[in-house]
């Protein structure tokens, strides 16, 4: 019954800002670290952002820096990620991740993927 839901993916322009969010259940969220993956046709899954179970570090790559934020609200359930400035290159299809910590440590789960175009 494990689920992690993400919405938020759509159509845009270059330049244009996006915010997808991520629910999860059936499973304890706040001992879980959280990430946002994204694959593009025909190229390999890339981690695109990265926060620790308690949302006190964030981690991203070169390619998103200062464009991309994750955030999280384990009050909620939900983890977020709000992306500005895309551009045509961040075409792909995002997935949420959630990995446990301490005795949750060998869980490891995925959500179904949400398409995110950017269009020149």
């Amino acid at each position: 019954q494990v689920q992690l839901v993400e919405s938020g993916g759509g159509l845009v322009q270059a330049g244009g800002s996006l915010r997808l969010s991520c629910v999860a259940s059936g499973f304890t969220f706040s001992r879980y670290a959280m990430s946002w993956y994204r694959q593009a046709p025909g190229k390999e899954r890339e981690l695109v952002a990265v926060i620790t179970s308690n949302g006190g570090s964030t981690n991203y790559p070169d390619s998103v820096k200062g464009r991309f934020t994750i955030s999280r609200d384990n009050a909620k359930n939900t983890v977020y990620l709000q992306m500005n400035n895309l551009q045509p290159e961040d075409t792909a299809v995002y997935y949420c991740n959630g990995r446990g910590t301490g005795m949750f440590r060998n869980n490891d789960y995925w959500g179904q993927g949400t398409q995110v175009t950017v269009s020149s």
